[in-house]
């Protein structure tokens, strides 16, 4: 059998690992909505500038390979952090072409409290998560 060569189990564990994934995806998403206003990708967006900030920020090019996404959607998603007052945004001085993020107090705030609600639901997943995932690397 080559390497390439699924078997049913591979089947199985690729498919349990995602369902334990779209059971995670799908509490955080009605979870943010309902707590915090916010879209998954705004959420992973203050969780991004939280957890990376740099010395003066994180960089909106940062930002933007941290969540995977084109630079524009990376500035329309700091633009609406920004209206919301859970994100700061400054130019740089020796170099104006470069923004940094940082978090204002609010969004301090809201992301310590969102991301403690998400850590303890992952919890309760980690156990189905690790096994699938093992399940993939045995085959």
């Amino acid at each position: 059998m080559s390497q390439s060569s699924l078997v049913e189990a591979d089947y199985q564990a690729l498919a349990d690992f995602r369902f334990g994934l779209r059971k995670f995806l799908r509490f955080s998403k009605e979870f943010l909505v309902a707590e915090g206003k916010l879209t998954p990708e705004q959420y992973e967006a203050l969780l991004a500038i939280k957890a990376f900030p740099g010395k003066k920020g994180l960089l909106i090019g940062e930002l933007s390979h941290r969540l995977q996404v084109k630079h524009h959607t990376a500035v329309s998603l700091a633009e609406k952090l920004v209206r919301r007052k859970l994100v700061s945004r400054r130019r740089g001085t020796s170099d104006r072409r470069k923004v940094y993020l940082t978090l204002t107090q609010s969004g301090t705030t809201l992301i310590a409290r969102l991301a403690k609600r998400h850590r303890d639901e992952l919890r309760g997943h980690v156990d189905e998560l690790i096994a699938a995932l093992r399940a993939i690397n045995r085959h």
